[in-house]
């Protein structure tokens, strides 16, 4: 058994991870929390993985690529549920819902855009040039 799944004996919980053992974190990630100050499961558990990613823009001068965030939010799931689902563990999955939620905000925004002209046309604000 490894020791993500081992239970210890008589209490029932499950052993002190290491931010190493969490998937989707290689050593790059561990150097980025590190940049960060953080060095536990349990400080990383408390983040927010928003504030970690413009936090690494600031601290490394840099852009990051939005995956990085995805890979926060995978890792800070995990630091504050150790029996997430395993989807929930890859930085895809998180990937695939951020992307989905952007095409959702850019969707309302188009329909509220039409709403607007539409109810500027009705009061004879916009003039049809066709």
């Amino acid at each position: 058994m490894s020791a993500k799944t081992e239970i210890r004996k008589g209490n029932g919980r499950l052993p002190k991870r290491q931010l190493g053992e969490l998937i989707s974190i290689g050593p790059a990630m561990l150097r980025d929390f590190q940049l960060m100050g953080i060095r536990s499961v349990a400080e990383l558990a408390r983040q927010n993985p928003l504030r970690m990613y413009e936090k690494m823009e600031r601290a490394t001068g840099q852009r990051q690529d939005p995956c990085v965030l995805d890979t926060f939010c995978a890792a800070v799931a995990q630091a504050r549920n150790p029996r997430l689902a395993a989807e929930k563990c890859q930085w895809w999955w998180w990937s695939r819902r951020r992307k989905k939620r952007s095409n959702d905000v850019k969707k309302k925004r188009m329909k509220d855009k039409k709403k607007r002209r539409g109810l500027a046309e009705e009061r004879g604000e916009i003039a049809e040039n066709h």
